[in-house]
């Protein structure tokens, strides 16, 4: 924007200068030419003056005065073929103004003077003064020059201005796309300091009131959904009573760690929905947090007669999810698995470090596959599920700077991979910290 404002002011005045100049360097040349003529006018009437006198002699010194003291060539012709002075042609021009006629005429070599001169006994005496074509031009150049030159300065100056102008238009406008740019990266402090133009002031003020409104719903968003979350500490509450009167302790132990798994989901999305900054987030360790994933899913399968094969490398490979953000996404897809293929099906788990960074976790059965031809898509389901999921997985794998990919495997059945951007060192775990007999408030 700022360069075309420099061009249209560039073209306005352009168009301004050459209506301007154009004229002016005209008007220049053609004074110049006539005071050129009106001086060797002015010279020819003085000889002219002399010859109608009659006397040769003075005649004569007059034509030598004239010439050394203008610098033009005149001559005098007198009746017959006689003439005074510098010679010349005797040209059509003479002859008319033999008739007492004076004339000015003008020829590729310059402009002929011609002054009559009546009253002689044996005829008209005519005065030549020539004025060249570099007379005619003397001083246009440099004239033309200074016009040129006081026409790049105003050149100059205009582009200055528009480009002041367009700078102060360009800075509020600029300023309004990073603080777009900073909302969509979540950044809901961001604000613009109205300035510029009204229209401008105004776009900046409405996106200051969109900013603050988007946080406000935001912040009643997540409140509810907080709210929502803590009514389900009181089941989870009362389940875990249940669990302590169960008589068989392998099956009580069994059902505790699937109550204490939901506890920990209702406490993260608690804290999810009342943090607004989610890239701030620390990492985990993938290899951790999927071996006791893992760990607790085997017993299920055990008793379904699921084959488990399990390739996890070696740790810690640190990627840029939180560990109870993972731990909920590994539940998701190995849930997918048992919940959409029938007992006894073999699955394969396998944890790689990406060479970038971050880590490859890919999750495959043996199963009748994927029903639905886009299983990524949010709500997509074969199945009686929501369909919401692998679309979590999705976000959850974006926000770190990775994706997921959703395919037949070379069995026959789905493969999920999932790749996890890098992350920071892991802190302190919050989810083994409330398995530990940590934060159970209500």
């Amino acid at each position: 924007m700022r360069r075309r404002l420099a061009l249209l002011a560039v073209a306005t005045a352009s168009l301004v200068l050459i209506a301007f100049l154009v004229p002016l360097a005209v008007l220049v040349r053609t004074l110049a030419a006539e005071r050129a003529t009106a001086a060797a006018t002015t010279w020819a009437q003085s000889v002219a003056t002399t010859a109608a006198l009659g006397d040769p002699d003075t005649l004569d010194a007059a034509v030598r005065q004239a010439a050394g003291s203008s610098g033009l060539p005149i001559t005098v012709f007198l009746p017959g073929n006689a003439f005074l002075g510098a010679p010349a042609p005797r040209g059509p021009g003479v002859e008319l103004a033999a008739r007492g006629r004076s004339i000015t005429v003008e020829t590729p070599a310059g402009r002929e003077i011609l002054v009559a001169v009546q009253g002689g006994t044996r005829g008209a005496v005519v005065v030549r003064a020539f004025v060249g074509a570099e007379r005619l031009r003397q001083g246009v150049g440099w004239a033309w020059l200074v016009l040129g030159l006081i026409g790049l300065a105003l050149l100059a100056v205009g582009i200055a201005v528009a480009d002041r102008l367009a700078r102060s238009l360009i800075r509020p406008v600029g300023q309004a796309a990073e603080v777009s740019r900073r909302l969509a990266r979540g950044d809901l402090d961001a604000r613009v300091e109205p300035e510029g133009p009204p229209e401008i002031r105004e776009v900046g003020a409405a996106l200051n009131h969109l900013a603050a409104r988007i946080r406000d719903l935001l912040a009643r968003e997540r409140e509810a959904v907080a709210d929502l979350s803590h009514r389900l500490r009181t089941p989870v509450t009362a389940l875990r009573l249940e669990v302590d009167t169960m008589r068989d302790r392998d099956e009580a132990a069994r059902v505790g760690q699937a109550v204490d798994s939901v506890q920990r989901m209702v406490d993260q999305i608690i804290r999810e929905a009342r943090r607004f900054d989610r890239d701030g987030a620390a990492g985990c360790d993938a290899a951790r947090v999927l071996g006791d994933r893992v760990a607790f899913w085997s017993a299920l399968a055990e008793d379904q007669d699921r084959p488990l094969r399990l390739d996890l490398a070696d740790g810690p490979i640190v990627v840029g999810v939180s560990g109870p953000e993972l731990a909920a996404c590994v539940d998701l897809l190995l849930e997918n698995v048992f919940a959409h293929t029938p007992d006894g099906t073999p699955f394969t788990v396998e944890l790689t470090a990406r060479p970038g960074g971050g880590a490859r976790l890919v999750i495959s059965d043996e199963g009748p596959g994927f029903a639905h031809p886009a299983p990524v898509g949010r709500g997509a389901s074969g199945a009686s599920s929501t369909g919401l999921g692998l679309d979590i997985a999705r976000r959850t794998a974006e926000d770190s700077g990775g994706r997921l990919l959703a395919r037949p495997s070379p069995s026959g059945g789905a493969e999920v991979v999932l790749e996890l951007g890098p992350g920071t060192a892991p802190g302190p775990d919050p989810g083994r910290s409330e398995r530990d007999g940590g934060e159970s408030g209500f």
